[in-house]
């Protein structure tokens, strides 16, 4: 198990992924992407060009049908374009295999959900520890990195918790925290505070600032503009393009935004 990304990656790949890294962490080159539904064939995305530089951090926004779920998808290598090239850290991702794809996603990229996506059998250290069985990692080796980064979010002492005994903030902490385990190279965040109160999304939001800072990309899908406004830069997709695409102007600090909110205890 413990060499399963390094058995899935082929030899040409495997150097391709270890080789200095490009100025940028993504980037997108005129991405098309269809889907066929039985006589009917759908243009998710029209054309679509990006780049992202590290330690940035990108809100992807759009209606319901604009695109950006399906440009997410393929960002984390869970969908391919139809044409056109997607590079992450250098590596043409674009024409890989499902096994390749899947050791990319385990090295490269940490996701958090909406629906945390937590086992309600296991605790929040076991949670946290799942991403590592795939990886080169020993026991105490995984067990010390999932304590580091649940103490990074704030829950060193809650980690022998299990989801039932979290609250929806702590539980999205924990997928946080799980995401972060295998030290990726991006964070791919799809509407992460679609489930939380006001407050409890500022505080995750301020998670990620505070990742940011540290030197983490993030992608972050949200529909909400006050969660977007926490980002450096919002990227709005419509009809399966890019329609604008700006630096976010006096972005305001999670840290500070909390202090004029109302605390919501937490059990």
């Amino acid at each position: 198990m413990a060499t399963l990304a390094q058995n899935e990656l082929s030899a040409n790949v495997a150097m391709e992924l270890e080789r200095p890294a490009c100025s940028a962490v993504i980037q997108v080159q005129d991405v098309h992407k269809y889907y066929d539904l039985g006589e009917t064939k759908v243009h998710a995305l029209r054309g679509v060009d990006m780049t992202i530089e590290p330690g940035e951090f990108v809100a992807i926004m759009g209606s319901s049908g604009s695109g950006k779920s399906t440009f997410m998808n393929m960002l984390g290598c869970l969908d391919k374009p139809t044409s056109g090239k997607y590079i992450l850290e250098g590596t043409n991702v674009s024409s890989l295999d499902k096994k390749q794809l899947a050791a990319i996603r385990n090295r490269k990229l940490g996701f958090v959900f909406q629906g945390f996506n937590l086992l309600s059998r296991t605790t929040a250290l076991e949670n946290v520890e799942l991403p590592t069985l795939y990886a080169q990692m020993e026991k105490s080796m995984r067990q010390a990195r999932s304590k580091e980064v649940l103490g990074l979010v704030g829950l060193g002492e809650r980690m022998d918790h299990f989801p039932s005994q979290l609250s929806g903030g702590q539980q999205q902490r924990v997928a946080i925290a799980r995401a972060l385990v295998n030290k990726p190279a991006i964070l791919l965040a799809d509407e992460p505070t679609g489930n939380l109160d006001s407050r409890t999304s500022v505080e995750i939001m301020q998670i990620f600032q505070d990742l940011n800072d540290s030197g983490l990309t993030i992608v972050l899908v949200t529909h909400e503009p006050d969660i977007a406004q926490f980002a450096k830069r919002t990227v709005v997709f419509r009809d399966g393009k890019i329609r604008h695409d700006d630096p976010v102007s006096n972005r305001p600090r999670a840290a500070e935004v909390l202090k004029n909110m109302p605390t919501v205890d937490e059990d």
